[in-house]
């Protein structure tokens, strides 16, 4: 995918016949705000570009998934609310959701992922 805009989309996973709903976080403000002031999310948050992520201020825990420019899981992680990730110099965007999710969803280190955008606000 080219150019990346705010707004949703589906989120496939090799093994899984549902996809997953996922909101895409590709302007500054909404990537700055990411999932900070929310109690939970259903699916999953795409903030692009982005190689590393905080949980300063969350209300829950999250899973992280580092993706790199292909949409390649570089390498998954659980953050408790307090956290500070490291910058993976290989991604070049972060899919976050609830803790947990990940790992039901078939997320790991190596599994190609696909996501189809739909139409949201300019960004």
């Amino acid at each position: 995918m080219g150019k990346w805009r705010n707004g949703t989309g589906l989120l496939t996973v090799p093994g899984r016949a549902e996809p997953v709903a996922v909101e895409i976080a590709a302007s500054y403000g909404t990537r700055r705000r990411g999932l900070l002031g929310r109690d939970g999310i259903d699916g999953a948050l795409l903030l692009t570009p982005c190689n590393s992520v905080h949980s300063f201020g969350m209300r829950f825990a999250i899973d992280v998934a580092y993706l790199d420019r292909r949409l390649n899981v570089v390498a998954v992680r659980t953050m408790p609310p307090g956290r500070l990730g490291l910058p993976r110099p290989r991604a070049r965007h972060v899919l976050e959701a609830r803790a947990g999710a990940m790992e039901g969803w078939g997320l790991r280190a190596g599994v190609p992922l696909g996501i189809t955008a739909g139409r949201g606000p300019e960004g």
